[in-house]
């Protein structure tokens, strides 16, 4: 998607969201119901001192956002933007969050205008699938929130 809803989708996920910017994730892609991320492995990151492996909230948070950002590319340009509150979520952590740097997807499964189900994958930059993740998201549209006031 390169259009004013893909870099709003840009803004908002890299800029806008502090936590995001902890995390320094970046999107590389957002269209059809399906999103791409990435971030660096930092220090900060670390749940594992003695491993030296990504906590688990941080993936958990990352699988979401990559589910979230989805759900947001699944709607068309002229469509309203829509906030979104995550109604459940399931993260199963498959192998230890080692690596340089981290790669999150995700799919609209079932897509809605009041709930939309996504599935959710983390890999390392070696390809390696460190865990898996399903949620469902509320969508509301947003009053008055347009490509231009992001």
């Amino acid at each position: 998607m390169t259009s004013p809803r893909r870099e709003l989708l840009r803004r908002l996920f890299e800029e806008r969201i502090p936590f995001n910017r902890v995390l320094g994730l970046k999107l590389l892609e957002a269209d059809n119901g399906k999103s791409k991320l990435e971030f660096p492995f930092k220090e900060d990151l670390i749940g594992n001192f003695a491993l030296g492996i990504l906590h688990g909230g941080v993936i958990s948070a990352v699988l979401d956002v990559a589910g979230g950002c989805a759900v947001q590319a699944s709607f068309k340009e002229e469509d309203p933007f829509y906030s979104m509150g995550t109604v459940d979520m399931r993260i199963d952590f498959l192998r230890p969050g080692k690596g340089e740097r981290f790669i999150a997807t995700g799919q609209v499964m079932r897509p809605g205008r009041i709930l939309s189900t996504t599935r959710m994958e983390l890999v390392n930059e070696k390809g390696e699938l460190l865990a898996i993740g399903q949620a469902v998201y509320r969508v509301t549209a947003k009053e008055g929130f347009t490509t231009t006031t992001a």
